[in-house]
């Protein structure tokens, strides 16, 4: 089996779809034999900044001298992206090796595993087989009954921001997500809540009492920034002072601080994680598409916010980093997110708007969206692709020396990087 029969045997239809539930993945692990229980895990649950979180946790891990593995979705440029060991993805001769390997045990399964049951096997196995001493691990979604749950005693578990999103699986208010959520906590093995909602921290606090586990809530009232730019910040947290993170937007400080509460617990643990390695691994962190800067002349920034939790945060981060000052917007989003609410924050901050169709079935098309915008007031064009949209806005803001901001889910990402980066080498030769 080569690459390209790999990803087609991944991705072929058989294992499409999300069914919630732990059994078809315990039985291809065991078949596999159980590569997850010779490991240790940081397990990461949430609804917003899980991507962030774990590659803040990854490079803090890596600075403290840990072979670190780590576990992503989506991917955002390139397949193998999901699982990487010391910040290096999978090869594609080992990604295909491990596939030829799991197949013919998957396909021999009476209720066979989805595609991201099969993605977590392959990932279980390919950290055991490289000897990792720590993996970092992001839940798919939800917790309680997400395939990467099969694990027994991670040293510590955490739990990003609680919002509304995936309602049809997870539950309509924000305490039955957080219980969902809260499904990662296991007896004895310590917690950490990172986000903002009371109702939801009640919920995981009271699991976290059930199951015996030490809980602790970021203090966020104790997180100052004390200099803030598109191309990162200094900030102070409880009696850390001017710590530096590479990521911009005013929600990472957030997501540090959880990291920082994260890693005090892991030594509580017995995982020596230093000062001076949690400082270099914060300065050091990348995690592309959240409030990624592309272009300093004009200024160019892409964020994957997918949901109005993360438009929010988007919003806040361009009012804290142009003040007053308009913004070109570009933007795709999917039919079933909240998108009228996405566009009454965006609106009063638009010069003009640009709309495209994300690549996608669930896609709202850019006329829709482009009518939604001109409704709150805002100048709105539609493109019919996402390369002509990129190129209006692009040169909208080159002539006019005005921040372009590009919206939408990270599957969006790797079009629209594409196309940016092909025009602005063509503008500027």
């Amino acid at each position: 089996m080569n690459y390209t029969e790999a990803l087609e045997y991944i991705h072929s239809v058989e294992w499409r779809g999300s069914r919630p539930g732990l059994s078809r993945t315990v039985e291809l692990l065991k078949r596999l034999g159980n590569p997850e229980k010779e490991m240790r895990f940081v397990h990461v649950a949430g609804t917003n900044g899980k991507g962030s979180t774990c590659s803040m946790l990854d490079s803090v891990l890596r600075s403290a001298g840990y072979k670190v593995g780590l576990y992503t979705s989506p991917y955002i440029v390139r397949f193998n992206e999901r699982m990487r060991i010391n910040g290096e993805s999978i090869s594609d001769s080992e990604l295909a090796e491990l596939t030829a390997l799991v197949k013919p045990h998957a396909e021999a399964m009476e209720d066979k595993p989805t595609e991201f049951e099969l993605i977590t096997a392959l990932a279980f196995l390919y950290f055991k087989r490289n000897a990792c001493d720590i993996v970092v691990l992001e839940v798919g979604m939800g917790g309680m009954l997400d395939s990467t749950n099969v694990i027994e005693s991670p040293v510590v578990s955490v739990i990003t921001g609680i919002a509304l999103d995936h309602t049809s699986v997870l539950g309509n208010t924000v305490p039955e997500i957080a219980f969902q959520k809260a499904g990662i906590i296991k007896q004895g093995r310590p917690v950490i809540y990172g986000g903002r909602d009371d109702e939801a921290c009640q919920v995981i606090q009271n699991v976290a009492n059930e199951k015996d586990s030490r809980f602790t809530r970021t203090r966020l009232s104790e997180l100052s920034p004390v200099n803030m730019s598109v191309g990162g910040t200094v900030f102070d947290y409880c009696d850390y002072k001017d710590i530096k993170l590479s990521l911009a937007g005013r929600y990472q400080l957030e997501n540090a601080a959880t990291v920082i509460e994260t890693a005090a617990e892991l030594n509580r643990c017995g995982l020596a994680v230093s000062e001076s390695a949690l400082r270099s691994g914060l300065a050091s962190a990348k995690w592309r598409a959240r409030f990624e800067l592309l272009s300093e002349e004009p200024t160019v920034i892409f964020d994957g916010s997918h949901n109005i939790q993360g438009v929010t945060a988007a919003a806040n981060s361009i009012k804290q980093f142009f003040g007053g000052e308009k913004v070109n917007i570009l933007m795709g989003v999917l039919a079933d997110k909240d998108y009228r609410d996405m566009v009454a924050l965006l609106a009063p901050l638009a010069k003009r708007v640009f709309t495209v169709t994300p690549n996608s079935p669930r896609a709202l098309s850019s006329a829709e969206l482009a009518a939604v915008f001109a409704e709150a007031g805002a100048y709105s064009t539609s493109y019919p692709s996402v390369e002509q949209g990129v190129e209006a806005a692009y040169d909208d803001s080159l002539g006019e020396k005005t921040p372009l901001i590009m919206l939408g889910s990270l599957y969006m990402y790797n079009e629209v990087f594409s196309a940016f980066k092909t025009i602005e080498k063509s503008k500027k030769q």
